[in-house]
């Protein structure tokens, strides 16, 4: 997967792309994200990439211009499966969006600042508009480090346990379960039993329940889809 990430400010992502294992990802050849500065795509002598938002509204909007020539010129040297824009106003980014999204070869990411994009960009080159929650932040640079993150986790060979992964929280829909390590017992606090006693199926039975129960205490927004898609009675 290849993933070009579109922004005024580069730095700010620089750090979390070099890190653990998304660094690790990418020095296998498993997943390439380049961070590009929309500055080095504009005419302006100054590097200008934004103005005034017409109709005197408080804020400055990056301009259609750089975006166009930056997007462009990626689409010159290869195909992409999607071109995402970071906005509050778009689809609730999910584990289900994650799943999906991490089949895809080439992806651009469009990160908005400032008041956002000027709408005929979005308008022009956006396939999908994504939102990683119901709060404004002050770019989309965070956003798609997030998205990002997301995605290559679930590329085959990212992590060195491939079913690591298909246990995360949200993949059923149900929270993950509580997980323990070393020592066995802390302080007076004990390790659940079943855990350690080799039996695969009653743990794995144990997991599920742990699951279920922690979700139906802390989303029950969640409990309730699970409980409607898997057809289990509720009552």
């Amino acid at each position: 997967m290849r993933i070009d990430i579109i922004t005024c400010l580069p730095k700010l992502l620089e750090s979390f792309f070099a890190h653990s294992i998304l660094k690790r990802a990418q020095e296998k050849g498993i997943a390439e994200v380049v961070v590009h500065d929309i500055r080095d795509y504009t005419l302006f002598k100054h590097k200008q990439v934004d103005d005034y938002s017409y109709g005197g509204s408080a804020g400055m909007v990056l301009m259609i211009e750089p975006i166009d020539r930056c997007i462009s010129a990626l689409k010159a040297e290869r195909t992409y499966d999607a071109v995402i824009y970071m906005s509050p106003d778009g689809s609730t980014f999910n584990q289900q969006t994650a799943n999906r999204f991490s089949l895809f070869k080439n992806i651009i990411i469009l990160c908005g600042h400032y008041k956002g994009v000027d709408e005929r960009a979005r308008e022009a080159f956006i396939t999908h508009e994504i939102s990683i929650g119901d709060y404004v932040l002050s770019g989309g640079e965070l956003a798609a480090a997030v998205v990002s993150d997301a995605l290559i986790r679930l590329i085959p060979g990212v992590l060195s346990d491939e079913t690591s992964a298909l246990t995360d929280s949200f993949q059923d829909s149900l929270l993950a379960p509580a997980v323990y390590t070393r020592p066995a017992e802390y302080n007076g606090m004990k390790v659940p039993d079943i855990l350690l006693s080799g039996n695969e199926k009653e743990i794995e039975k144990w997991r599920f329940e742990n699951a279920l129960e922690r979700t139906k205490k802390r989303r029950p927004d969640l409990y309730e889809k699970f409980t409607k898609d898997s057809g289990l009675d509720t009552q």
